[in-house]
């Protein structure tokens, strides 16, 4: 374990971030190299194209599912034998996919697939933040965003263009040999930064950091609210195939390519928060997320309400609440873990099932509800969220208990 969390970032300090943010990007990419090619696994299977987003929402369901148990045992036995264990579990359930042969087994395959998330955010974050202090902390994660979010930015482009030439099923080989990189990389580089390491695993005493997290009402509000400014976006990523592919009749690879304005957005604005994290103070930055967000979905939900098929203003609005969300959410993460003096590993569980529950739950709200309102309830039901979001925000920033965030 690190005696004295790391303040410059060097090459050599960064191996492990890049290590970790490379199986985020696996993690992200199995989700989103798949999207183009998820028509063509509902028809081989014989299944709806209505289960397109629940095939995302079974695989953030799994982001969920693990979170409370990974977080208090990696307190407990370490996170670095945790984390590589899950990095090498995530590869063998890619390669199961090879010999699925219906929905049913397809999507119980997303869901053990998207277990991969528990070990990002229960383990993973809590590492990056405790190896790190504060400043350089938000910048790490912040520059990390920017390469996850490659996946949504080239996975779909790069899954359109493989599926024109490869069936489907290779997706989740050239994802499973990548991860295999990853893990090399982690196996050399992770860092044991767990503080309780060696504590007896007690059912009672994780019940109660659980309780005390739970009932912790700033927390909560930051959870919260780092899911609500995520939530448009996934959405997005979960119903772009039927509003672009199915709707809009546009071809996978055009399909690909109106992704890249959204997420060049989210990059920039995480960009932005990289750089100004030494200059401004990291609550004034969360603030500044505040205005692109819900300008962005009012510019979505008022273009489709006058013309439901104006797919680029709706990608535009998409894309500024991206930016505002890039601004926001790696500060807003940072101040959320440490409003709780529960152990990090718990607290990041806790911050993780809060976000994938309401991301799952999310998703599914807006995918009944779009077979009757379309286009339409999609960016209002967007923008019902952003207004939640700055609310979240505000109570979250105007609370009286703020604890210092570590150092």
């Amino acid at each position: 374990m690190n005696a004295q969390p790391i303040s410059r970032l060097t090459w050599r300090t960064m191996l492990f971030p890049i290590s970790l943010v490379l199986f985020e990007f696996s993690t992200y990419v199995a989700n989103d190299m798949i999207l183009p090619g998820m028509l063509q696994v509902v028809h081989e299977f014989n299944a709806p194209s209505s289960l397109v987003p629940t095939a995302l929402a079974a695989y953030l369901a799994g982001g969920a599912a693990l979170q409370w148990l990974l977080g208090p045992l990696s307190d407990r036995i370490g996170r670095r034998p945790l984390m590589l264990f899950g990095v090498a579990a995530f590869i063998v359930l890619l390669l199961l996919t090879l010999p699925t042969s219906s929905i049913g087994q397809f999507m119980v395959l997303r869901f053990f697939q998207g277990m991969g998330l528990c070990f990002v955010t229960a383990i993973g974050y809590a590492s990056i933040q405790e190896a790190f202090t504060e400043t350089a902390a938000v910048k790490v994660m912040a520059l990390m965003a920017n390469v996850a979010l490659l996946a949504p930015l080239v996975g779909p482009v790069a899954g359109a263009a493989l599926i024109e030439v490869a069936p489907w099923r290779t997706i989740f080989v050239l994802i499973a040999i990548t991860t295999s990189i990853s893990l090399l990389g982690l196996w050399r580089t992770m860092p044991e930064t767990a503080k309780l390491r060696g504590t007896p695993f007690n059912v009672r005493s994780i019940a109660g950091d659980y309780r005390k997290v739970f009932t912790n009402r700033r927390f909560v509000c930051g959870a919260l609210a780092i899911g609500a400014a995520s939530l448009p976006l996934l959405t997005w990523i979960g119903q772009a195939p039927v509003i672009l592919m199915e709707r809009a009749q546009m071809t996978p690879l055009a399909y690909g390519l109106w992704q890249i304005p959204i997420f060049a957005a989210l990059i920039a604005g995480n960009l932005t928060l990289a750089r100004m994290a030494d200059r401004v103070p990291i609550t004034r930055m969360i603030k500044f997320g505040l205005a692109p967000v819900m300008a962005g979905l009012t510019l979505a939900a008022i273009a489709m309400l006058i013309d439901h098929t104006a797919v680029a203003w709706l990608v535009a609005g998409i894309s500024l609440c991206a930016f505002g969300a890039g601004l926001a959410n790696a500060a807003l993460y940072r101040l959320t873990l440490f409003s709780s003096q529960v152990s990090k590993g718990t607290v990041a569980a806790s911050l993780g099932m809060i976000t994938m529950l309401l991301f799952t739950i999310g998703i599914e709200i807006v995918r009944w509800g779009y077979a009757g309102g379309g286009n339409v309830w999609f960016a209002c039901a967007n923008f019902v969220v952003g207004i939640g979001f700055c609310l979240l925000v505000h109570r979250f920033l105007s609370g009286d208990d703020t604890p210092a965030a570590g150092t």
